[in-house]
């Protein structure tokens, strides 16, 4: 069983492995460019890929899903970001670090990317019943903490530690032991966690 991301009519099919490399590869980018509310719930968005969490082969969303802003500025800028984090996950960012080469990555983010640059989001849509992205962390499920020991985002407030955490990765060798955290540890913004 493998993963499924969509959007503009393609598919990005992934084994369980792969989707644990794209996840990672993208976690280090997001991770260095967060800066505005709705890039910390894209953050949360990726965090929620993490399948040492959620269940190998139960993770994957549909660009469809993702609440792109109300108006056109708010979704061009919020599109330019996910763009921005791939590219920068397609320039290595961070890889020398991992401590394994991921050979399909490449492959994997420029199809991600043309399929993003392709999608058109849509206005919201209006609420009827709930909200219109059930699958879309809200800005109280943000990503804004930081994991000292990887100089990554954490996944709060969804679970204690970063995708490297719940990998037991001891990639890159920080201070501290992977999973280890305290209110002391977290800062409010991503700049301070990447160097």
């Amino acid at each position: 069983m493998g993963t499924v991301f969509e959007g503009a009519g393609d598919s990005l099919s992934m084994s369980n492995g792969g989707t644990a490399v794209f996840v990672e590869v993208l976690w280090l980018a997001v991770s260095e460019l967060a800066s505005r509310p709705w890039d910390f719930r894209f953050a949360s968005l990726l965090a929620l890929q993490d399948q040492n969490v959620m269940g190998r082969g139960m993770v994957g969303f549909d660009l469809e899903d993702v609440d792109w802003g109300d108006t056109p500025s708010e979704r061009a800028e919020a599109k330019d970001f996910v763009l921005r984090v791939v590219d920068l996950a397609l320039q290595r960012h961070r890889w020398d670090e991992l401590g394994y080469e991921p050979p399909y990555a490449p492959e994997y983010l420029r199809h991600f990317r043309a399929m993003v640059e392709a999608f058109v989001p849509a206005p919201r849509p209006e609420r009827t019943d709930g909200d219109p992205f059930p699958g879309f962390p809200g800005p109280d499920a943000a990503v804004t903490t930081c994991c000292v020991p990887h100089r990554v985002l954490n996944a709060l407030p969804h679970w204690d530690g970063c995708v490297f955490c719940t990998a037991g990765s001891v990639f890159p060798r920080g201070t501290g032991s992977p999973g280890q955290s305290s209110e002391s540890d977290d800062v409010s913004s991503s700049k301070n966690c990447v160097s």
